[in-house]
């Protein structure tokens, strides 16, 4: 069963539905969850003790969020909160756009509706890890005595922030839980999901050191490596995502792809429009597919904010644009607009910079290929010579009045992946230095191993064959 609510970005799954039918649609999928269930990895139980301690870093969305005074879960819930929602304030400052919430577990079983049994969604992971993994799970603030072994941590992170300052909180955290444990030169496992995956990678090349503006080349010092032993990137987009522009050009909702049902939680892209994350998942620069309406190859920047402007992306222009913002903020959204653009881009460099060098912390993919992934877009002029962006196999019009398939569009627009992240994104490809390895991949990031289970996005980290490669390679010298 293909349950793909949490896959963010991909909402041609649910769009088509009704309400009535996306109720339906949840209560087979819980179905299928449950009956599924007992789908745990079998072995090999590691039977090993003294193992090193892991931290789990949940992907995108991953993480509850609450409000700090109230304590009022914001997300995930189903139902918006009558206080509270999603969107950050609006400034050049990235770091002061903060509101009253904050992360305070990951997202281990959510509950659509008070008649349906709740979801696994982290807690299988967990469970794993305890038994076949012979891990227990470890508290940062109060760790046991024996917490600097065969114990597991997540880290639960405020998921819109831009990732280099969660990077650098995860640095701090793990300093910190070392000093606890008065284990000094205690390293640990990180096993990262989706967008925790780039968070994880950046702490283990730069530490806690902020991402310097302007175009200097940067060079890893790896400060962060004195804390970790090893990484593993699992359904990690380390050359982006295209869904991610398509989330900021549309939005999201869970009742339907562009339909705002008004009790029912969604993303629109207003509040995408103030996350700083989002960003930073766009395709890295000289990476993104694009293609005219004759199906031939565009070349754009979607770095450039112009680009956004000329195609009709830029949220600023958009005529609803003065009654979702404040004054303040819309006089700020331009040059906001531009410095969360740079800072993506610089980040993408950050992470790419000596790729294909030695990496100073083992590097483990475990990914999937088996579903078809969005890994491209048509721009085009409709009949009103209005332009339009197309994200997803549906057939259109040239502005000449013939047609252009479905199935033309779903060969030239998908490849293989796991249903959000593309194989060529999770294996760094088509980034510099990219080259063949000897199990056939061809990759830019050095790994230690690269193993591929079929799964989609959101179910890799619950996927029996995915936890089997992982514990024997946490267990691996």
């Amino acid at each position: 069963m293909r349950f793909e609510i949490f896959a963010l970005f991909n909402s041609k799954t649910i769009r088509s539905f009704s309400f009535l039918a996306f109720l339906a649609f949840l209560s087979v999928a819980v179905f299928y969850q449950t009956a599924s269930a007992q789908t745990i990895a079998q072995g090999p139980p590691t039977g090993q003790k003294g193992k090193p301690p892991v931290i789990v870093i949940p992907g995108l969305i991953g993480s509850e969020l609450v409000n700090k005074e109230t304590d009022e879960v914001v997300w995930f819930d189903l139902q918006r909160s009558k206080t509270d929602d999603l969107r950050l304030p609006i400034s050049t400052n990235l770091e002061k756009n903060r509101d009253n919430l904050v992360p305070r577990d990951i997202l281990r079983n959510i509950k659509y509706l008070r008649f349906l049994p709740e979801t696994e969604i982290y807690q299988k992971l967990a469970a794993s890890l305890e038994i076949p993994g012979d891990y227990k799970e470890g508290k940062w603030d109060a760790p046991s005595e024996n917490g600097f072994q065969d114990t597991y941590y997540v880290f639960p992170y405020d998921w819109r922030l831009d990732n280099v300052e969660n990077a650098r909180l995860l640095v701090r955290r793990l300093a910190e839980l070392k000093t606890k444990l008065k284990r000094p030169d205690l390293k640990f496992n990180i096993v990262a999901h989706s967008m925790g995956g780039l968070i994880a990678r950046y702490a283990a090349m730069y530490g806690d050191t902020d991402l310097p503006n302007g175009t200097r080349r940067l060079i890893p010092t790896w400060a962060g490596a004195k804390h970790i032993n090893k990484i593993f990137l699992v359904g990690t987009p380390n050359e982006g995502s295209i869904s991610s522009l398509n989330a900021l050009v549309k939005g999201y909702a869970l009742g339907g792809g562009g339909i705002n049902i008004p009790f029912i939680q969604s993303l629109s892209k207003y509040d995408m429009f103030t996350l700083p994350a989002i960003f930073q998942l766009l395709p890295h620069s000289g990476t993104i597919r694009v293609f005219d309406e004759n199906l031939k190859p565009l070349k754009i920047d979607i770095y450039n904010p112009e680009t956004w402007e000329k195609y009709g992306w830029a949220v600023y222009d958009d005529p609803k644009f003065v009654k979702e913002f404040t004054v303040q903020e819309q006089a700020q959204a331009k040059t906001y607009f531009r410095a969360v653009l740079s800072r993506a881009k610089r980040f993408h460099q950050a992470l790419d910079a000596n790729i294909n060098a030695k990496s100073a912390v083992p590097i483990y993919l475990l990914g999937s290929e088996c579903k078809p992934t969005l890994d491209g877009m048509v721009i085009y002029r409709d009949e009103k010579s209005r332009w339009r962006t197309l994200f997803d196999a549906d057939e259109f019009k040239r502005s000449n009045g013939t047609k252009v398939s479905g199935k033309e569009l779903k060969e030239l627009l998908f490849v293989k992946g796991d249903g959000v992240v593309t194989q060529r994104s999770f294996l760094t490809s088509t980034l510099t230095g990219a080259k063949p390895r000897k199990d056939g991949f061809q990759t830019a990031l050095l790994a230690q191993h690269v193993s591929f289970a079929c799964g989609v996005h959101n179910e890799l980290l619950s996927n029996a064959e995915v936890q089997n490669r992982l514990f024997i390679d946490l267990v691996s010298k």
